[in-house]
């Protein structure tokens, strides 16, 4: 396989040649396992290698094939043990073995060894030998990591020695059956010279039963344990993401289907944009708390990152712990979202064309709110200052609080919030007026649903974690094909998005720049909330939708902005991710207008300064400026024209 820039770029098989179509094995990220923390992956007999069968019948039980559950000299053996009060131990079949790890509790007495002895003759009567093996053969105890059992060699060979079943050597597969005596005593991590020393006495009965030659066992003698480095597979590398894969399989599948079926489910998780995601929040955190720039040490984040064509969630990471399976703060904490709902009111108005343009004036006026029964609502900007008459673009992209507010209550509480609805969230919102300005409360993975729909270009796509479900042997069980719904029409969407473009160039991401190039044209949006407790940016690329959230788990006031705290995560894991520019098709119901930057009406193309800007079709100004054209330069002269508060803006 030879790759490129962390992508695959060709397969090739053992002679060289290329292959124009090949399916890698994806990388397993984690199980859903019942509530007792045990776990397995289950593979069929096929796929065991022969000598690792060979080694477990040669050291386990002999006469397997022959028997009917039971073995007499070896129940004559537990019997002598139990007179001699060593406990009731050994003589037991790999039937018995299986019957009693199944049924049965561990306790060490007569009544229950002649209940494993009856059991065991019931599955020989039911079941055929290579069936039975199967079975034991996933469900054998071979260790413990952490608080999770590996049950079955699937597991155990993954864990272990980082490699499928059909490929351990007879060396390995000595070691496994070595540790069916006893996992925790042999356990080559703690114990690695008993394991050895257990292994090779597997090895040595198994070339003494006729099940390998001697020059198979010299060679697997000489061999090392060649176990991974320690590593934790108990808890999935991967946590937050496995739990929204569960929350989503629970949709279709019952809990006790999901704990007993074996299912192979197969995730939109992008490895590489996991880890830039989890490099950037861990590194930008702890810089912060090192800093202590916002206040004491123990600031918490969140991640999503989907792309914003199919919705499939790439990454998710529910806190800076990005290994710790509790509270994940991207599914469940609600926090108030301050100005990124935003959009959704800019939006509500450029889908009025007759009514709002990009480049309407709005007043940033000081404004109240008056409810019955409540006090009055005055928002104030983040500056302290009110900034009068402002055009539509500008009072988004510099996030002024009372242009938005009296925008958003012009427009109707209950439509902007019916818009919202629209985006993808189902949370019931109130319908206050201070809801317009992030009152409203959302979990990280809510707010990539709602800017997944403007990245989209207005159609509503589900944000999904699974692609396919297949049983253990791989049959279709279930596919997770791609839904969209439009949701709102091409011109206010590309108008929003354009909007959004200003945020990031001219407007409170500007500091973006230190990460991506101009030429990115990411739209995107910061948040602050009340008392600067929560700080959020979500903004999108070509090809990616990326949600940062930052704040403290006890929700204190703390010194936080979404540009100072969120943007540079949100930067500094695109970066790494080299993304698509964000290049927006037109819609037929868009045209492009000259602009006079001064007056904001239409220009000739011989005024200076004049700007290419987005209108739906007949709402551009028809008025046109009173402007000159633009003065011409002596020879050798570069003279640029000052720019006004609009071409600043909008500037090429």
């Amino acid at each position: 396989v030879a790759f490129d820039g962390g992508a695959v770029k060709a397969v090739q098989d053992a002679e060289g040649k290329d292959l124009p179509l090949a399916r890698l094995e994806p990388l397993p990220i984690g199980g859903i396992y019942p509530a007792n923390n045990q776990d397995r992956v289950l593979v069929r007999l096929a796929e065991v290698p022969k000598p690792l069968v060979e080694a477990l019948i040669a050291n386990e039980d002999r006469s397997f094939y022959s028997h009917h559950g039971f073995d007499l000299r070896g129940i004559a053996r537990a019997v002598v043990n139990l007179f001699r009060r060593s406990g009731l131990q050994g003589g037991s079949t790999l039937t018995q073995q299986l019957a009693k790890n199944f049924f049965l509790s561990p306790e060490r007495t007569l009544q229950r060894k002649v209940t494993e002895l009856l059991m065991a003759v019931l599955l020989e009567i039911h079941y055929e030998k290579d069936e039975i093996l199967e079975t034991y053969l996933n469900e054998i105890y071979l260790g413990q990591d952490r608080d999770r059992a590996i049950h079955g060699v699937g597991l155990a060979s993954l864990y272990y020695f980082g490699k499928t079943v059909d490929h351990l050597t007879f060396a390995e597969s000595a070691l496994l059956v070595g540790m069916v005596k006893g996992p925790a005593v042999y356990d080559p991590y703690r114990h690695p010279e008993r394991a050895l020393e257990r292994r090779n006495v597997v090895l040595r009965e198994t070339k003494d039963r006729g099940y390998a030659t001697m020059e198979q066992y010299a060679a697997a003698r000489e061999a090392g344990l060649g176990v991974n480095q320690k590593a934790s597979m108990g808890t999935s590398p991967h946590p937050a993401f496995l739990e929204l894969v569960h929350r989503q399989l629970r949709r279709d599948y019952d809990e006790t289907d999901l704990r007993a079926e074996g299912l192979r489910v197969f995730t939109t998780l992008d490895p590489r944009v996991q880890g830039a995601a989890e490099r950037a929040l861990e590194r930008r955190i702890a810089q912060f708390d090192k800093e202590k720039r916002f206040g004491e040490p123990g600031l918490e984040g969140a991640v999503v990152i989907t792309d914003t064509q199919t919705g499939e969630v790439q990454a998710l990471i529910g806190g800076r712990d990005v290994r710790y399976r509790g509270f994940n703060r991207a599914l469940d904490a609600a926090r108030p979202v301050g100005s990124l709902l935003k959009p959704a009111i800019y939006l509500t108005a450029l889908a009025e064309p007759a009514r709002y343009t990009l480049v309407t004036s709005i007043d940033d006026g000081p404004f109240v709110w008056k409810s019955r029964g409540a006090p009055d609502w005055e928002p104030t900007n983040y500056d302290k200052t009110f900034h009068g008459m402002v055009p539509l673009r500008t009072a988004l992209a510099l996030s002024y609080n009372a242009a938005t507010a009296r925008l958003g209550t012009d427009l109707g509480v209950e439509k902007v919030l019916a818009n919202v609805k629209r985006l993808g969230i189902e949370r019931e919102l109130k319908p206050y007026a201070s809801t317009l300005l992030g009152a409203a409360e959302m979990s990280p993975l809510e707010v990539a649903q709602m800017y997944q729909t403007i990245a989209s270009g207005g159609f509503r796509t589900p944000l999904r974690a699974i692609r396919e479900v297949t049983t253990q042997d791989g049959r279709p069980l279930k596919r997770y094909p791609l839904a969209v719904e439009q949701a709102f029409p091409p011109e206010p969407t590309y108008l929003i998005t354009s909007a959004m473009q200003g945020v990031v160039r001219e407007g409170t991401a500007r500091s973006l720049a230190n990460w991506l190039p101009p030429e990115t044209a990411v739209a995107g949006k910061t948040g602050t909330t009340d008392e600067q407790r929560d700080a959020w940016f979500a903004g999108f690329t070509g090809d990616r939708l990326g949600i940062v959230w930052i704040g403290y788990d006890d929700n204190r006031a703390a010194r936080l902005s979404g540009a100072a705290a969120a943007l540079p995560v949100w930067g500094e894991m695109m970066a790494a991710l080299k993304p698509e520019p964000l290049a927006l098709p037109k819609p037929d119901g868009i045209e492009s207008v000259l602009i006079d930057p001064g007056s904001g009406l239409r220009a000739d193309a011989g005024c200076a300064g004049a700007l290419e800007l987005p209108f739906a079709l007949g709402s551009a100004p028809v008025e046109r400026a009173p402007c000159a054209p633009a003065p011409s330069v002596a020879a050798g002269e570069v003279k640029q024209p000052a720019k006004s508060w609009l071409q600043r803006l909008f500037g090429k």
